[in-house]
């Protein structure tokens, strides 16, 4: 039996960015890179249209990708920013955890991006979630960032801050920052 080739991660990750684009394939999903810029490949941004006659049917959920330096022998890191109640998901960062969904627990290096969003909504359609209460249409989770400050080769810390989004829409979202006077100690009056 001849072994098939195996397509450099660019190549294949170009492929995918092209097929999504182009919105070959499953309507209810969409995907592109979160900059266009980016020749890596690594970060996608996603959206799944919920299916009918489930609780999440008319609503758009929003996500991101990461395709590390091993994908496609190793999944992407899948990480929903709507918020989501799904038996799969993190309920405190919205992370689909591996062990939790059948696709990423048993990972196939043939699946693609396509194929992990439409087992993703295929999940939402099964049994176990079709029913589940969801929350507020337009919720997103609060994703902390990091931005450290090296004191130490061996340590470093680092300044939290919560990216909040005030709408669901990615054509009309708007940013705003945690205020800074919670996390910066208050200044004595001389």
């Amino acid at each position: 039996m001849m072994n098939e080739a195996m397509i450099p991660r660019s190549f294949r990750l170009l492929l995918e960015l092209e097929k999504g684009e182009k919105g070959i394939g499953d309507q209810s999903i969409s995907y592109g890179l979160a900059k266009g810029d980016d020749n890596t490949f690594t970060n996608w941004n996603a959206t799944i249209i919920g299916p009918p006659g489930t609780a999440f049917d008319m609503r758009i959920y929003m996500l991101t990708l990461k395709c590390g330096d091993k994908y496609p022998e190793e999944p992407p890191l899948i990480r929903f920013t709507s918020k989501i109640n799904m038996n799969c998901v993190n309920q405190s960062d919205g992370v689909v955890e591996p062990g939790k969904f059948g696709m990423l627990k048993s990972w196939n290096n043939s699946y693609n991006i396509e194929t992990l969003l439409t087992g993703l909504r295929n999940e939402m359609a099964s049994s176990a979630n079709r029913k589940l209460k969801q929350p507020p249409e337009g919720a997103q989770y609060c994703h902390l960032l990091i931005t450290p400050h090296y004191l130490h080769p061996n340590s470093f810390t680092g300044f939290w801050g919560c990216l909040l989004y005030t709408s669901p829409s990615p054509r009309d979202r708007q940013k705003s920052r945690m205020p800074s006077s919670a996390c910066k100690k208050k200044k004595k009056k001389k």
